[in-house]
């Protein structure tokens, strides 16, 4: 049966074109705020590739309008699943711009409602994600960290085990001011820059943390680190055994 679709998201941002720019036509941008590692090829013709766990699609760009407008996506599979990426660009006096994303494609078979649900929740993060990382890290590189907890059986305890890890008495909500100690070199303090049912975006002074509800079970931990001198591995390791031991 399947599901065409698309999303819509939109916001002005104190950040100038060009900054917006970098933010989504670049690969250190994009690590900034996205998920995974991603590599541009730019202009029409060029292609952007993500790769995340084992999956790396390759999404040729189709629109390369440097400053206005920039659109790539998956080709068709055999099933016809794809997904596109468009972004559209408003400069505004005063500094600031106006950011649309549209994100559109076909999800096959006849399960596609979880999938879709999955795609909107998290696609709102990054979109949110996006708007936060202009605001605060515009013109900054984060390390990327990606890791993935053990399968999940119970989501409403799981967000209330990260509320309480995250020094709450309930599930975070946006707004909440939140500390945790993940290791004895890592520690987390910030504020809760975005929450829906299954993602919560955390905001401090030098990251972006994210977690996510993985399609599959497990919970993701998809952050963005903006102090110098990051080790990606040490971190992706440190948040896997952070992730084993509270979801476990």
């Amino acid at each position: 049966m399947g599901h065409e679709f698309e999303l819509t998201s939109e916001s002005e941002v104190i950040a100038t074109p060009e900054e917006v720019w970098a933010a989504i036509a670049t690969g250190p941008g994009i690590d900034s705020w996205f998920m995974g590692r991603t590599e541009v090829e730019s202009g029409v013709g060029g292609a952007v590739r993500t790769a995340f766990a084992e999956y790396t699609p390759d999404a040729p760009v189709t629109v390369w309008d440097p400053l206005e407008r920039l659109v790539y996506g998956t080709e068709p599979a055999a099933d016809g699943r794809f997904v596109a990426y468009e972004f559209l660009i408003e400069g505004r006096r005063g500094g600031s711009t106006v950011l649309r994303t549209v994100t559109s494609g076909f999800l096959p078979g006849d399960d596609w409602a979880d999938e879709f649900e999955a795609m909107t929740t998290g696609m709102e993060l990054f979109f949110r994600t996006l708007v936060e990382y202009l605001a605060y890290f515009a013109g900054r590189a984060a390390s990327p960290v990606t890791a993935f907890g053990p399968p999940v059986a119970d989501w409403d305890k799981a967000w209330f085990t990260l509320g309480v890890e995250l020094g709450l008495d309930r599930r975070p909500v946006a707004g909440d001011l939140v500390r945790a100690r993940i290791d004895e070199r890592t520690a987390v303090e910030g504020v809760v820059y975005f929450a829906n049912a299954d993602t919560v975006g955390i905001r401090t002074t030098d990251a972006l943390y994210r977690f996510l509800r993985g399609f599959g079970g497990p919970m993701v931990a998809g952050h963005h680190l903006f102090a110098p001198d990051q080790d990606a591995v040490e971190s992706d390791r440190t948040w896997q055994a952070w992730l084993g031991r509270v979801f476990g």
